[in-house]
């Protein structure tokens, strides 16, 4: 099945291109608020300093950790030749607690929160969607070059493509409005309030930014 490999390759570098775009965004974002003023002269190196260690010693780490439990479990499902519902929850309960644990939001949020189970339900979905949506990309066994040819191959149509990415999307809204609503499950000691903004405008950036890279794939062809 070395189509499974070479899909696998394909999608591997695209999540991590889009992981790359994201806190790179976040970056931008958190410079410009925090000199928008929004912060005293004593705060503001101080959340900078956390932003910038938890996208450098945290963000990436626990995000490629998350993107190879989402590819392994997909490739194995596929290449054992068993996807039944029985089989496929068998994995996803025995890989949830890793993939939680490299989970950004999961890490900032404090576990006893009255809010917290709503938020680890989330996660949880984001990861059957995001498995059952490499399962599709994985499938393809065509000649494709690139992530838009397999992606066409995948979806076969535009509206398909969009309602994949809008629920994967919505998941992570949820997430973050769940955080906006009572910032109190935040984990962070000081600028609660800006890290949240900055997480919103991150999100908002990057969900046109993959709705724009998708009208991209579609219309070309």
């Amino acid at each position: 099945m070395d189509y499974i490999e070479r899909n696998y390759k394909i999608v591997q570098d695209r999540m991590l291109e889009q992981m790359d775009y994201s806190l790179d965004l976040g970056n931008d974002c958190i410079d410009s608020e925090l000199d928008a003023g929004a912060l005293n002269f004593a705060v503001k190196p101080i959340v900078r300093a956390f932003y910038s260690y938890w996208v450098d010693n945290e963000a990436k780490k626990g995000t490629r950790e998350q993107i190879r439990i989402t590819l392994d479990i997909a490739k194995k499902i596929l290449k054992n030749g068993n996807d039944s519902k029985e089989y496929f929850e068998k994995l996803i309960n025995e890989n949830f607690s890793d993939y939680l644990k490299n989970d950004q939001t999961d890490q900032q949020c404090k576990p006893t929160h009255e809010n917290y189970e709503k938020l680890k339900q989330i996660t949880r979905e984001t990861l059957v969607t995001q498995v059952e949506e490499t399962m599709l990309f994985f499938s393809v066994q065509e000649e494709v070059r690139d992530y838009a040819e397999l992606s066409r191959a995948a979806f076969k149509t535009k509206e398909n493509a969009y309602n994949a990415l809008i629920r994967q999307l919505d998941l992570n809204e949820s997430g973050i409005e769940i955080v906006e609503k009572d910032i109190s499950i935040l984990k962070i000691l000081v600028g609660k309030e800006i890290i949240i903004k900055v997480l919103r405008k991150a999100f908002d950036l990057t969900k046109q930014y993959l709705i724009d890279q998708l009208d991209e794939i579609f219309d070309e062809n």
